[in-house]
C-alpha cells in the first residue's frame, strides 16, 4: 500500500484525509499467471494499480491476438474504454506473470471525487498522461521503422525483453516474429545487448 500512496503523490499532493478515504476504498487481488483481469464482452468496473507483476492487453483479429498494451509494477491498469463508459470491453487483459494489484471499484472514486477534489484532480493527471503515451505509441507506429521502433523499445522499457514472450513483443510494435529477430540481430551485432 505504500508504494501506492507515494506513486499517487507523485501525481498530485494529497492531504492525509484523502489518502485515508482512498485506502479505506483500496482493496488488494492477486491473479496468476495466464489469468484474466477482463475479457471481451465483460464490463471493467475498477481501476487498478498494478503494484508486482506484468500484464497485456490485446484483441482478436481473423483469429490472430494483437497485443496493444503492456503493464508492469506501478502502473495504473483498466479497459479504459469500458471503464469510462460503462460498456463491455473491446479487449482482453491478460497476466503474464503472478500479480498483485490495488482495485478501487468506479463508484468509489466518485464518490471520492465529490469529497475530496484533490482525488479528482490527481485522476485527471493520471488520464492525462495515459493519452499522452496512447498517443505516442499512435505516431510512432504510423511514422518509425521497425529498428527505430526496437531501439525506442530498449530504451524506454528494457526490462519488457526479459519479461515478455517475443511473439507479443513482435505483434505490440506491428512486425512479424521474422522481422523482430533480425532487428534484434542487428543489434546485437553492433554492440547493444538484447
Amino acid at each position: 500500500m505504500e508504494q501506492l500512496i507515494q506513486h499517487l503523490r507523485n501525481y498530485y499532493p494529497l492531504s492525509n484525509e484523502a489518502i485515508a478515504a482512498l485506502t479505506d476504498r483500496l482493496q488488494e487481488v492477486t491473479f496468476s499467471k495466464n489469468d484474466y483481469l477482463i475479457k471481451k464482452g465483460r464490463v471493467c468496473s475498477h481501476l487498478y494499480f498494478l503494484e508486482e507483476g506484468a500484464l497485456r492487453g490485446f484483441y482478436h483479429l481473423n483469429e490472430r491476438e494483437i497485443t496493444n498494451w503492456f503493464g508492469f509494477e506501478n502502473t495504473f491498469v483498466t479497459s479504459f474504454h469500458s471503464y469510462t463508459t460503462e460498456k463491455p470491453a473491446l479487449e482482453h487483459i491478460q497476466f503474464m506473470e503472478d500479480s498483485c494489484l490495488w482495485a478501487i471499484s468506479k463508484k468509489d472514486i466518485t464518490h471520492l471525487f465529490d469529497e475530496f477534489h484533490e482525488v479528482e484532480r490527481m485522476v485527471r493527471i493520471i488520464y492525462e498522461r495515459y493519452y499522452m503515451q496512447l498517443e505516442e505509441r499512435y505516431v510512432n507506429l504510423q511514422f518509425k521503422t521497425a529498428n527505430e521502433l526496437y531501439a525506442d523499445l530498449m530504451e524506454k522499457s528494457p526490462q519488457m525483453l526479459n519479461r515478455v514472450p517475443l511473439g507479443y513483443i513482435s505483434s505490440y510494435l506491428g512486425i512479424t516474429q521474422e522481422t523482430l529477430s533480425r532487428v534484434r540481430k542487428q543489434h546485437a551485432q553492433n554492440g547493444n545487448s538484447f
